[in-house]
């Protein structure tokens, strides 16, 4: 005799398991510098040819809403990182990627480029898994093409794809940048590209990002796009389009929508020492087996309780883009940290980089982590750690992080201060694109 079949009923998934950490967390002391960052990263998928960021005059150009008018003088930074997907499956032709410079005035400009990196994901940069700390001293560890290009600015590294400087005769256009994003040999046709350029000009100029399919040579084959072609895309050409989902308004009810940036964001570097207070020169050690925590990158409905936004304010940007730099991708967090240990008995600190879940207030006083290992990767970078250890010696540490979400994070450096105690520990990073803010210093003192 048949029995009837009964199918089993779903078992719904639990969700993962939260532990509470009860550590105090404190705004980030400093605030970011006023060098201009030169910041194109929407729409981060380029489906046309067109203007992605252009900080030229609108005068004389034929959709004058796709120009700010923001000069830039002394130094700034540019920051691109654009995705290009295959127009049709029988169109694989490579997506440049242009940033072009103009002299306005009456006499020839120099513009020294301080450091430099561009890479693609494939496949200079593709990403890789990698353990959640690696040791990287040679700088030959990286996950994807921002992990890299941060990982090369931070040690003021100029790639060959950029002159050490050049020279704009007056009323002239020079390319920066001109490279590909190619996809004719990848399954699926999807390719990114990550830029940053430090830069210091000793004269006014203005600065356009742009994309340009591959021109053809008489014999069919691809070749880059020319001065003449990107400058007549710069005059006669409008906004990239499709354009990214808009972002809320600042403040209106319901989900915060953030947006991807293009515009030129204000501040390139966090450089600060941490204390106590303003003016003091120690950060005192927690107690034994208590912590304080710092945000870095904290935004708007993510400040973990510090009541801090960290995001850059932009000078200018289009009006279906980021109202703030979210992220603050290229950005350079100096953080110097002055560990006093004021009792009586050696005591046992920790410094590391967290990546907490996301949380505007703190619950339970403390800040979320999961318990195990969840798939969403956050961080993807590498992180300088400068400090004298135990035997007084100093030491330089390079080292790439991995952290998913919700993940407590490993020392970065591991001190024992005698009583009275001080030690200068240096953290230095840049943030890197494709990590989810916010993450967070934190100064431990182990338990007894």
């Amino acid at each position: 005799m048949l029995l009837p079949f009964f199918p089993l009923a779903q078992v719904p998934t639990p969700p993962p398991q939260e532990i509470v950490q009860p550590q105090q967390v404190r705004p980030l002391p400093g605030e970011l510098d006023r060098v201009p960052m030169f910041n194109s990263n929407s729409p981060e998928l380029v489906g046309a040819e067109g203007i992605l960021l252009s900080t030229f005059p609108a005068t004389g150009k034929q959709h004058p809403a796709a120009h700010l008018d923001v000069p830039f003088s002394g130094l700034f930074e540019v920051f691109a990182h654009h995705v290009f997907r295959a127009l049709a499956p029988d169109n694989l032709t490579s997506m440049y990627l242009g940033i072009i410079l103009y002299n306005p005035g009456d006499r020839p400009v120099q513009v020294n480029v301080r450091s430099a990196a561009s890479y693609l994901s494939q496949p200079d940069a593709p990403f890789i898994q990698l353990p959640p700390v690696v040791e990287n001293p040679d700088g030959t560890v990286y996950a994807g093409p921002g992990s890299r290009v941060m990982n090369d600015v931070l040690r003021d590294r100029r790639s060959p794809d950029f002159p050490a400087r050049l020279t704009i005769a007056p009323g002239a256009y020079q390319m920066l940048m001109n490279l590909p994003i190619p996809v004719a040999t990848l399954e699926p046709p999807l390719n990114g590209r990550s830029t940053l350029v430090r830069l210091r000009s000793q004269g006014t100029v203005y600065a356009a990002s742009l994309a340009l399919l591959a021109q053809k040579n008489p014999d069919g084959s691809d070749r880059p796009p020319t001065l003449a072609e990107w400058v007549n895309l710069l005059e006669t050409g409008d906004l990239v389009s499709p354009r990214d989902r808009a972002p809320s308004v600042p403040g209106a009810p319901g989900q915060v929508v953030y947006g991807r940036v293009a515009g030129v964001a204000s501040g390139s570097r966090w450089d600060v020492r941490v204390s106590d207070r303003p003016g003091a020169l120690d950060l005192t050690i927690p107690s034994a087996g208590d912590a304080i925590s710092y945000p870095v990158s904290s935004l708007s409905a993510g400040r973990l309780g510090s009541e801090q936004v960290q995001s850059a304010a932009l000078l200018a940007r289009y009006p279906d883009t980021a109202y703030q730099a979210h992220g603050n991708y290229g950005v350079e967090y100096d953080l110097s940290i002055p560990l006093h240990n004021p009792t009586n008995a050696p005591q046992q600190v920790s410094v590391a980089l967290q990546t907490p879940i996301k949380q505007d207030t703190l619950s339970q006083n403390g800040l979320r982590f999961f318990a195990t290992a969840q798939p969403q990767t956050f961080f993807r970078g590498t992180v300088r750690v400068r400090y004298f250890d135990d035997q007084g010696i100093p030491r330089t540490r390079y080292v790439h992080l991995v952290q998913r979400r919700g993940q407590q994070g490993e020392p970065l450096a591991l001190l024992t201060l005698p009583a009275g105690g001080r030690r200068l520990v240096r953290v230095t990073l840049l943030y890197p694109p494709d990590a989810t803010p916010p993450q967070v210093l934190t100064v431990r003192t182990l338990p007894y």
